[in-house]
């Protein structure tokens, strides 16, 4: 008799720790859009730690590696999707407003947006200081850093700030998805650096 509970206790468990592995220190973790809670998957980012190595493609299409932009400060801001009015704005102010920022840093915009759908973004609003890459394929940045909202599959908005050597020194995850992060403040601590 132990020996049919014991396999059917251990799926039960197996599957309670899976569950606990999507989600943050086994806490589930939400953001919000217009007060409806969303659920976040993946690996929570971390201040001190380095961003999991992940390659995504750039306008081009071409493979890019998140640990190739070490050697710089780099501003890593992330949308849902740049064609909603909250991203756009977030996007712009990453562009025109950082204060001579794109001459030292690089200025990075992660999205869920397809590759031609980011190329069309840029050129329409004339942006060409920021690379902007995709997670389109199997939301890979999402998970790795604790971002992908299970219910729309789209990134929660957060901006991070990494050093020379990639750590991650500022981050904001923006707990209403229809608010912007404070960019100033992130754009302000990448000076300080």
């Amino acid at each position: 008799m132990n020996r049919k509970i014991t396999p059917v206790l251990f799926l039960y468990l197996l599957g309670l720790l899976t569950y606990a592995g999507l989600s943050w220190g086994g806490e589930v973790q939400t953001v919000t859009l217009r007060g409806k809670p969303l659920t976040l998957l993946g690996e929570k980012s971390q201040v001190g730690k380095t961003l999991p190595t992940v390659r995504l493609p750039d306008l081009g299409l071409n493979m890019i590696d998140l640990q190739s932009f070490k050697g710089k400060v780099t501003i890593l801001s992330v949308v849902p999707s740049l064609d909603t009015p909250t991203c756009d704005k977030q996007t712009h102010i990453l562009s025109e407003e950082n204060k001579g920022l794109d001459k030292t840093a690089n200025l990075i915009t992660v999205s869920r947006d397809l590759p031609f759908a980011q190329k069309r973004f840029a050129r329409e609003a004339r942006i060409n200081n920021i690379t902007f890459l995709s997670d389109y394929r199997d939301a890979e940045f999402g998970k790795s850093t604790g971002l992908l909202i299970e219910e729309n599959r789209l990134l929660a908005r957060a901006i991070f700030v990494l050093d020379q050597n990639g750590i991650i020194r500022y981050l904001e995850i923006v707990s209403e998805l229809a608010k912007l992060p404070n960019m100033e403040r992130a754009m302000e601590f990448a000076r300080s650096l």
